[in-house]
């Protein structure tokens, strides 16, 4: 069985919504339809929330995050009690290794009786999961296998933090293949890097033959640029994100002291999607990484494609993980500040609610 798009450390089926829990916002999405005749916009909300409350993960913590989704669901008018739960990256442990060729059960078993080669935690505090990719591009007497693996008492926590709520966690899924999800169609086969710029840190995955062949997370994100322009411009962090996301890398603009404060956060950023580049090729030679796709932060800051096109020697886009979904003129309006930074809450949304 190859990758079907679907990862979860829990599998479910039926009506559900998808639960993105940031750093500093909530977001929930429901949609109907499927991959292939396309999707349409059910219910959503977006809810920011203070960061300090966002990463408390004391039982006061948890009770106060399960109260804002609560309101957020009221917001949204979401109905059923299904969720699917994004995992952010840097509580998962997420790679593709390989395994001999052999039936799928087999490789299935074999990965799980070897889980503790992968896994970077002793075996009985962790949730493993894993996905058959299909043969390795590399070598085919061997076939790639997709593994992610959290704490056990992290993820026992938010489930019991929903189900205190009133909820039925269906799924919990790597933000980053989530994410990819949202932002590749179906069919594309061609090697293309996603990049979601969050808050304080970056998901990145290469996606080939319609599958991942490389996750991974840098740290740093939209914080980091924050600081740099507080600092240069003497401002309120306020007004630096303000200023990021209104005017980006304009050198026209405030004369040039925006680009100036964000060209070298943002070219050492350039540096690392560069070096997973030489990675990736380096596995996989005959395919060139054709595109770069921004979302999250970095689909919204004016002039950030451009840049990193320019730092990478890769075409850049800003992408839209909406692509694959229908919404009405009023949906689109309400969510156009805030479009970008919802590609994990979509790709959750997309994992298909027939099983």
């Amino acid at each position: 069985m190859l990758y079907n798009g679907n990862m979860g450390l829990l599998h479910g089926v039926g009506e559900f919504f998808a639960l993105d829990i940031g750093t500093n916002a909530m977001r929930l999405v429901q949609l109907n339809g499927d991959r292939k005749r396309g999707w349409q916009l059910m219910k959503y909300a977006f809810v920011e929330i203070d960061q300090k409350v966002m990463l408390d993960d004391s039982e006061a913590g948890m009770k106060k995050k399960g109260d804002v989704i609560k309101d957020a669901i009221a917001q949204a008018g979401i109905k059923t009690k299904k969720v699917a739960l994004g995992m952010p990256a840097g509580r998962t442990f997420t790679a593709i290794v390989e395994v001999p060729m052999a039936d799928k059960k087999t490789v299935e078993n074999s990965v799980k009786y070897q889980a503790d080669q992968y896994v970077p935690m002793p075996i009985d505090e962790a949730e493993f999961d894993s996905v058959v990719l299909g043969e390795s591009p590399n070598d085919p007497t061997k076939v790639e296998v997709l593994i992610s693996s959290t704490a056990k008492k992290y993820a026992e926590d938010r489930m019991s933090m929903l189900e205190e709520i009133g909820l039925d966690v269906i799924a919990q899924e790597p933000e980053p293949i989530a994410m990819a999800r949202a932002l590749v169609p179906a069919g594309v086969k061609e090697a293309q890097m996603l990049i979601d710029l969050g808050e304080r840190s970056t998901d990145l995955v290469v996606m080939y033959q319609g599958v991942p062949r490389l996750v991974r997370t840098i740290p740093g994100g939209l914080a980091v640029l924050v600081k740099a322009v507080t600092s240069i411009l003497s401002v309120r962090e306020d007004q630096a994100r303000r200023f990021i996301l209104k005017f980006g890398l304009a050198q026209d603009k405030l004369e040039g002291q925006v680009y100036r404060a964000m060209e070298a956060p943002l070219g050492n950023f350039a540096t690392e999607l560069t070096k997973s580049v030489r990675f990736f090729q380096s596995r996989y030679q005959m395919a060139p990484v054709e595109k770069i796709v921004l979302s999250g932060f970095a689909g919204v800051i004016p002039f950030i494609a451009e840049f990193m096109e320019a730092q990478t020697n890769v075409p850049t886009v800003q992408g839209n993980p909406w692509q694959m979904v229908q919404m009405s003129a009023q949906q689109r309006q309400a969510l156009a500040e805030v479009a970008s930074e919802f590609s994990v809450a979509v790709g959750l949304a997309e994992r298909g609610n027939n099983g």
